[in-house]
Formats: C-alpha cells, sequence, structure tokens
C-alpha cells in the first residue's frame, strides 16, 4: 500500500517545528536542553495527526539524551497504522556549540515494515546504486574500494570516502590513506553523512564504519528512495546488548542487513537542517515570529517518488 501524500506535508511540518524548538537552544551549551525541547515539541506535533503510530526506532539512549521511546503510541488513534523512526535531534553537539549538521529526522512506513534495531551500534557501508555483490560489508576496505573505482572507471585516489572520526576507525582510515582515496571526515551525525552517497553533487562515493544502529535505519529508509546500496550489522558488546536482541527476536547476532531487509514497502523520510548541513541552509529567521526551514523529502511510493529539499516559512507557535 502507498501512504497518502498529505502525510508527507505533516511529517515536515513535524521535522520542521523540532528544528525551529531546538533552534533556540543552539550556542547554549546544553545539548541535553537543546535535544529535549526537540523531543517535546515532535512528539506534540505527532499527536495532532490521524494516525496510530508506534515509536520503533529511537534514537538517545546512548549519549543518555532525553527522548521518545520505544512503544510508544503517537497520534490521534484515527487513520492508519505506522511504524515511526525518530531523531529529534541528530547532531546534539553540534547543536549545543552552534556548529554545522544538527538535523531533526524522522521516518515513517506502515506498520511492520521498519526493522526493529536495538539501541547499539551498528557497521555500515552504504554507495549509490551499484550492481549486486559488488560491494559488501564482508569485503576488505582495499576490494571494496577498488571494486568501486572499477564500477567508475577511475582511480581510487578519484573517490571520497565519508567516515566518522572515531578512534575506532583507525584501521580503516589508514587502509584507505594507503590507496590514496581522498576521505571525509564527520565529527557526529552520520544520518548526514551516509546520505551524503545519494547524489554525485554532494561528492561522496562511499560511507563506511560503525555508527548508531538507530541511525541506521533513518539512514536505510531515505537510502531506498534512491534506490541506493547499504547494508548493516549490529554490533553487541555486551550481555544486555544481546538480551535486548533476542527479545526483539534477533536469533543471528553476525546477520548482515540488506535495504529491503531494513525497510519494507512505502516509506516516507523527512529531515530538517536546524544549523547548515552539506546539502540543506539551517534555520533562518529574522524576528524570531517567522522561520525559514529546508528539509530533505522522500516518499517512494509517490508516483513522482518525490525525492528532494522542501523550503518552508512557519510562524512561530511551536
Amino acid at each position: 500500500m502507498t501512504i497518502d501524500k498529505k502525510y508527507v506535508d505533516q511529517l515536515i511540518n513535524v521535522t520542521s517545528k523540532a528544528a525551529i524548538a531546538s533552534s533556540f537552544l543552539l550556542g547554549k551549551k546544553d545539548k541535553i536542553a537543546a535535544d529535549q525541547a526537540a523531543v517535546d515539541s515532535m512528539r506534540s506535533e505527532l499527536n495532532k495527526i490521524d494516525m496510530t503510530g508506534e515509536i520503533v526506532i529511537v534514537e538517545g539512549s546512548l549519549d543518555e539524551a532525553p527522548m521518545l521511546f520505544t512503544g510508544e503510541i503517537l497520534g490521534t488513534k484515527d487513520g492508519p497504522e505506522f511504524d515511526i523512526a525518530v531523531d529529534p535531534l541528530e547532531g546534539t553537539n553540534f547543536a549545543a556549540n552552534n556548529l554545522p549538521g544538527a538535523l531533526s529526522v524522522i521516518a515513517i512506513a506502515e506498520k511492520g515494515n521498519l526493522f526493529k534495531a536495538p539501541e547499539t551500534y551498528m557497521n555500515k557501508i552504504a554507495t549509490a546504486k551499484v550492481e549486486k555483490g559488488l560491494i559488501d560489508l564482508e569485503y576488505s576496505v582495499k576490494k571494496n574500494i577498488e571494486n568501486l573505482a572499477d564500477f567508475k572507471n577511475t582511480e581510487p585516489s578519484n573517490l571520497t570516502a565519508c567516515v566518522l572520526d572515531r578512534p575506532r576507525h583507525k584501521n580503516i582510515i589508514n587502509e584507505l590513506s594507503s590507496l590514496k582515496v581522498k576521505i571525509k571526515l564527520i565529527t557526529d551525525g552520520d544520518v548526514a553523512g551516509v546520505l551524503l552517497v545519494t547524489k554525485p553533487e554532494y561528492g561522496v562515493d562511499i560511507f563506511l564504519g560503525i555508527g548508531g544502529g538507530p541511525e541506521g535505519v533513518l539512514a536505510a529508509t531515505a537510502l531506498d528512495a534512491y534506490d541506493c546500496h547499504f547494508q548493516g550489522k549490529f554490533i553487541f558488546d555486551n550481555e544486555n546488548d544481546i538480551k535486548d536482541a533476542k527479545k526483539m527476536g534477533i536469533v543471528d547476532l553476525n546477520k548482515k542487513y540488506e535495504i529491503k531487509e531494513i525497510v519494507k514497502g512505502d516509506a516516507i523520510f523527512c529531515a530538517t537542517a536546524i544549523t547548515d548541513t552539506l546539502t540543506m541552509r539551517g534555520i533562518v529567521t529574522d524576528d524570531k515570529l517567522s522561520f525559514n526551514t529546508e528539509t530533505l523529502v522522500t516518499h517512494k511510493g509517490s508516483k513522482d517518488s518525490f525525492l528532494g529539499i522542501k523550503k518552508m516559512n512557519i510562524s512561530n507557535n511551536v
């Protein structure tokens, strides 16, 4: 079933209002307060939508941020049933320090169609559309880069890889450097990082490395609309993570998930820029009464397969 296009505008409103609420706390050095403002706004706006929506993916507990919770039911309860994945403030440190890259993100799919990811880390790899079997998490960095270079009829030195700047990625970065690949390091926000593979003008050929599992599901929802390649494998570091995974029905803890296993059927994805990103301008206001927002939107099931950035002007009644 195709999700009604009316929900696109309603979800743009949800992330735009959450972004605006958080924008009042930009540069205040309080990431918890900035996140709470986005959470409160998102919950309020979602409860106005004619739907029965269940939160199945949240991001935030890994950094002890306030959050919507898994299993929470939102909406008027009068309408279709949806799975909802949220990250009300992606890049809490960016917002706290008024740095580029802060987003408010949501994705919805029909009930049962979003993978219920545990709140742990995920090893992930993403590119634009490639031949099946060309790029794989099981391959070495060298093999993936050489395969991608051959596919694009170029040299590895002409490729750009996006990697989260973490000590755990030292070996990946060293391997990329030995291949003369251009490296784009990001300090936070791997939803935004993954999305850079969607269009050539963004200048990123491959994303790889370990980031948030919930963020992986959110990013996969958008990548699916672009027909991109994505694989993810959850990382379970302790017994509690393993217990939680088994409670969620995950039997094979080493399973590699393809994009069609993460998001099935139709889905809508919205990400509103709070501060400037590489693809969008952040919240702009002259008088704190009205706000210009930019939101990256995908709706896989629409006839025009709506993809793109939508600009809005929203009055301050958040």
